[in-house]
């Protein structure tokens, strides 16, 4: 029986330890004891933090693992790729980690390879910013951080020191980004790699709420884009996976499209998108198992990318307030069908900062994309 680490328990990995138990190989999960699902679900749980890439390294070894692997965790990243360097294992380069966990290093790279990115300056003191000239407005946000978290649009200059502080609080290297305001639609690619070549799985359309902190509500897949446009996002997402040296593996790229057609890429991670994306949307739309190709790629295996279900549309709505759980009643009403999972939240305590503190969600999917949409935010 083949033997995968995976870095991370949270309900994130949840689908990853399921399919891996389904495929009928053993699972050993690494990842601080906070009595969270893996830790059930896991063949073999180890109380180690995903920080810790070196005492990872040292149990994997013992355990002569075959593969290692995380998804939707840009944090897990650095530990996964630290292993299958070290043990020769399929994964990316540390270089390439550090250019797509550290959203610095991820800017000077597209500048380096000539990809369309939002202009930068990296801030750890607030005294950084006073000799540069900046156009407002700007988002703030932590180098290292994902999921709407640390991020605020800022107007002004009486605004921007908060903004940094804030930003510097929520990431691990308590450093900020200032980047210039990308106007547009945002959208996110999935893609998966092997040794090098990447393929295209689905585009998503995103729901967020308004400024400054942009929390995500929902997303829509496949994305109604023009086919031209759709090429042109393929391949550019392509070069800048190609500059950052991501050959292996998942990847989800963050990008806006401007009324004139323009794109922008605002990040790309070495990983499966999170919020369902990756691991029930990709599936729902385009019928291609997303977390079975991650997990045979960490063994070493070419990923099977076949259609095993009928394409539909596939979206998903977060709850964040009554209106959206009004909705849901409106959907179960209208067209129960629809609906693939859901957990709607009995009450709604506190206020929704970030990715990880929304209340609940419900999963749908149609045949059209056009039946979905007056359920989206």
């Amino acid at each position: 029986m083949k033997k995968l680490a995976i870095i991370g328990a949270s309900y994130l990995q949840e689908p990853l330890i399921e399919r891996a138990k389904a495929m009928g190989i053993e699972t050993h999960v690494f990842a601080w004891a906070a009595n969270d699902v893996g830790e059930k679900k896991a063949d073999f749980f180890y109380p180690i933090s995903i920080v810790e890439k070196e005492k990872i390294l040292e149990k994997c070894k013992e355990i002569g693992i075959d593969g290692i692997c995380s998804i939707a965790s840009d944090l897990a990243v650095i530990a996964v790729n630290y292993v299958a360097t070290e043990m020769g294992l399929v994964g990316n380069s540390m270089d390439s980690t550090r250019n797509a966990t550290n959203k610095y290093c991820m800017r000077r790279c597209f500048e380096t390879n000539g990809d369309p990115s939002p202009k930068s300056i990296l801030v750890q003191e607030i005294g950084d910013v006073d000799t540069v000239k900046i156009n407002f407005p700007v988002i703030v946000k932590p180098i290292d951080r994902s999921g709407s978290r640390g991020i605020t649009k800022v107007w002004s200059q009486e605004e921007l020191m908060n903004a940094i502080e804030y930003a510097k609080s929520q990431g691990f290297a308590h450093s900020a980004l200032v980047e210039e305001f990308a106007e547009g639609q945002e959208y996110s690619v999935e893609c998966i790699s092997w040794r090098g070549k990447h393929y295209f799985l689905a585009m998503t359309k995103k729901y967020t709420t308004d400024e400054p902190h942009f929390i995500e509500t929902g997303h829509l897949e496949p994305a109604p884009v023009e086919l031209q446009t759709l090429d042109k996002v393929k391949k550019i997402i392509f070069h800048a996976l190609d500059g950052l040296g991501i050959m292996n593996g998942a990847s989800h790229s963050e990008i806006k499209i401007a009324s004139d057609g323009s794109v922008k890429i605002i990040e790309i991670g070495a990983r499966m998108g999170g919020d369902f994306i990756g691991s029930d949307l990709v599936r729902l739309s385009t019928g291609i198992d997303f977390v079975r190709a991650v997990i045979q790629i960490a063994l070493g295996e070419e990923p099977q990318l076949v259609r095993e279900i009928e394409e539909h549309a596939a979206a998903i709505r977060y709850v964040l307030s009554a209106e959206d759980v009004q909705i849901h009643a409106k959907l179960k009403k209208e067209h129960p069908e629809y609906i693939v999972r859901e957990n709607i939240p009995k009450n709604m305590k506190g206020n929704v900062t970030d990715s990880s503190t929304r209340f609940g969600y419900y999963l749908m999917w149609a045949e059209s994309f056009e039946e979905l949409e007056k359920y989206l935010p």
